[in-house]
């Protein structure tokens, strides 16, 4: 059973990862940072199907927690196979005149700098020239990367740019060392995110301006997700795929 580590899994994409990852057979190592009852969930409803998961809180920006997830991973489940780079915030719509250097103190941290840990510590635990036995790593970036959410969260935009960037740079880096490196950008998904920026209807009003008329789901993201973490994906690296309904 192969073992795959998901950063801010017990909700939304996250979570929706972590359940098919299960039902695919994997064992699940989820993190998250402060909702006990939505982690315990999902351990238990993965458990309830036979499948093996535990749950282990962690701020990501936080380096010794990023260390403390892959370290309760390994001893649970042994080699790490898979990461899903997934944790995540946004705020309020604001053009960037007026965020403060709060706001963008965390978004930057929480986006880039935890995702560049985990990333990093991904690398550490599965190159096959540090002791790991290979894997795949999975960025989860956004449309606004491309799109630039103006007027809403050009912060958000340009911290999942940079994830673009690390899923080129990583892949390059890793490939000799038996790992692949991709990213998925997901565009109007109907998940509690848009709550928390301010517009919890966000997803099904703007959803029907996309090609096919809709928001996505969560399970389309996983689907993605869980194919670039495959050996059914075993040449592809360094990619950046859309799932945003053609917008």
């Amino acid at each position: 059973m192969k073992a795959i580590v998901i950063t801010g899994g017990s909700r939304g994409i996250g979570r929706a990862v972590a359940l098919l990852a299960a039902a695919r057979g994997w064992a699940v190592a989820i993190n998250y940072r402060q909702d006990d009852a939505a982690a315990r969930d999902v351990v238990e409803r993965i458990e309830a199907e036979g499948g093996r998961a535990i749950a282990v809180r962690g701020d990501v920006t936080r380096e010794a927690d990023v260390a403390a997830l892959f370290a309760a991973a390994r001893a649970a489940f042994g080699d790490i196979a898979g990461v899903v780079v997934n944790a995540g915030v946004v705020a309020p719509s604001s053009t960037l005149a007026d965020m403060s250097i709060e706001r963008l103190r965390t978004i930057f941290d929480i986006n880039v700098l935890g995702s560049y840990l985990t990333a990093r510590e991904a690398a550490r635990a599965m190159s096959t020239d540090r002791g790991g036995a290979g894997g795949s790593i999975v960025l989860v970036s956004s449309a606004a990367a491309r799109l630039g959410s103006p007027n809403e969260y050009v912060d958000y935009a340009g911290a999942k740019a940079a994830l673009d960037t690390l899923a080129i740079g990583l892949s390059k880096e890793l490939g000799p060392a038996g790992v692949r490196v991709n990213a998925v950008r997901p565009g109007l998904i109907d998940t509690d995110i848009h709550a928390s920026g301010g517009q919890p209807d966000r997803a099904a009003r703007l959803g029907k301006g996309t090609p096919l008329g809709r928001p996505g789901s969560a399970e389309e993201v996983a689907e993605a997700i869980i194919w670039l973490l495959s050996d059914a994906a075993s040449y592809t690296t360094g990619a950046i795929v859309d799932v945003t309904g053609g917008r």
